[in-house]
């Protein structure tokens, strides 16, 4: 097992072809986007490698393909781990495991949780083995977006609620105004309200972003609430990747027409189909959404 603070690119385009390897066997990813921008960067977090040869003991380079990987991010108090589909049942997802919680509780991290994307079986199986019991679930919702479906949402697009307009975002004008109104709307997430302007950067230099995909609702001239759509290069789905509403602003309808304004926009764009997380524990939002004809498609989990 090797223990890094940072990883040199090598490392981290094995640990990339480690989490698409593992993708392509489980039908689902193996790690967030979060973690896989934190394998380079300054981000307080730990690398947790196993080479496959050395098996649970020795180090790790780019050399050999990775046998497993874990990451744990302080900030957040969680955890992603990953095992190559190969190197399966031989005891290397429970060395992982094990070495995160340790490193958790040296590092003082008492309610540490562990991500399963999906939650498949095989997570399931070594979260039991380690006395880990889910706490917190996040649901991601879909609906198709061909008429077949029915309307598209609750309140049509065009009904603007009074004195709101709505325009894209400006690379290097809004990003500070964004911000700090998604802090303020998710002041009580454990990742979305904290996000940096190196978080955003970040996003702005992967290959889905587009600028005009993250509306912004502004009212006397101040941001109000925003709508950040994410759809990947050739991909049939549309995601609602960060719908926030300024809490000075909730109970006017915001949320509802860029919701509205999301989907239409994402039908324009030819896509199939629209999906988005949330969650479990939000039933105003599940509300919201399941109205605008979005059904549970999926649940990611936290053990701890």
């Amino acid at each position: 097992m090797t223990r890094l603070d940072h990883l040199d690119p090598a490392v981290a385009r094995a640990v990339r072809d480690l989490a698409l390897r593992a993708e392509t066997e489980d039908g689902i990813e193996a790690l967030g986007e979060q973690t896989l921008l934190q394998l380079t960067g300054e981000a307080d977090v730990v690398h947790l490698l196993l080479d496959r040869d050395a098996g649970t003991e020795g180090g790790s380079t780019a050399a050999a393909p990775l046998a497993g990987y874990a990451q744990l991010d302080r900030g957040t108090a969680s955890a992603e781990l990953v095992v190559d589909p190969g190197a399966r049942r031989a005891g290397r997802g429970s060395a992982l495991l094990g070495a995160v919680l340790t490193e958790g509780a040296a590092t003082g991290l008492a309610d540490l949780r562990v991500w399963a994307h999906g939650d498949l079986p095989g997570a399931q199986a070594l979260a039991a083995r380690s006395g880990l019991v889910v706490r917190r679930e996040l649901w991601q919702m879909s609906r198709p977006l061909t008429e077949a479906a029915g309307p598209a949402t609750a309140t049509p697009p065009g009904v603007t609620p009074p004195g709101v307009t709505v325009r894209p975002f400006v690379v290097g004008q809004d990003e500070q105004a964004w911000l700090e109104v998604n802090a303020r709307a998710f002041a009580d997430h454990p990742e979305q309200g904290r996000m940096t302007l190196r978080d955003v950067e970040a996003r702005q230099g992967e290959p889905w972003f587009r600028a005009e995909d993250l509306l912004l609702a502004e009212q006397d001239g101040r941001l109000v609430a925003s709508a950040w759509m994410k759809v990947e290069p050739g991909a049939e789905d549309g995601e609602l990747y960060a719908l926030g509403v300024d809490p000075a602003a909730q109970g006017s309808g915001l949320g509802r027409h860029l919701t509205a304004l999301v989907l239409a926009h994402l039908r324009d764009r030819g896509l199939a189909r629209a999906t988005l997380y949330v969650e479990a524990e939000n039933a105003a939002a599940v509300r919201t959404y399941t109205r605008a004809g979005f059904e549970r498609s999926r649940v990611d989990v936290q053990y701890g």
